[in-house]
């Protein structure tokens, strides 16, 4: 569907306006059929975006500053997000011996079986969204958007 009967507009629009808010209410069309996918696990994107790294690691502990270097959502408050992690028993919370002013994150099997779960939902989910696409489309669609970021 157009931009403009998504949004009702009446006024035309610019092709700068149309894709910014084209862009725009796609991540917001994303983000809310993917809050709906976690809800029912009683976390958030963010929660769900800090599990995702510290199951990259490996079993590496890692420290709060590199989590919120790799966030998708950069203006994320780890601290808080971590705090509620470890309410849910999904996280766990080290001391860095060489320097005891570090703390150092790591994912408790709690959170590695809750992402086990998750996993091959949010590949549907993924899947479903993308799939009036090719690949070469998506390989496309992706460039151009990296390419937007470039500024």
């Amino acid at each position: 569907m157009r931009i403009e009967d998504e949004i009702k507009s009446t006024v035309s629009l610019s092709i700068t306006k149309k894709v910014i808010l084209n862009i725009t209410f796609t991540r917001n069309y994303f983000g809310d059929s993917f809050n709906e996918i976690l809800k029912l696990y009683e976390i958030s994107s963010e929660q769900y975006n800090v599990l995702r790294i510290l199951r990259g690691q490996k079993g590496k502990l890692i420290n709060m500053q590199d989590i919120q270097e790799r966030m998708v959502t950069k203006n994320s408050n780890t601290t808080r997000l971590i705090d509620k992690l470890l309410l849910k028993d999904m996280v766990e919370r080290n001391i860095c011996p060489a320097n005891r002013r570090k703390i150092e994150i790591n994912i408790t099997k709690k959170g590695l079986d809750l992402l086990l779960i998750l996993d091959p939902l949010i590949e549907d989910y993924e899947n479903g969204l993308t799939k009036n696409l090719s690949t070469e489309e998506l390989e496309q669609l992706n460039y151009l958007l990296e390419k937007v970021r470039e500024n």
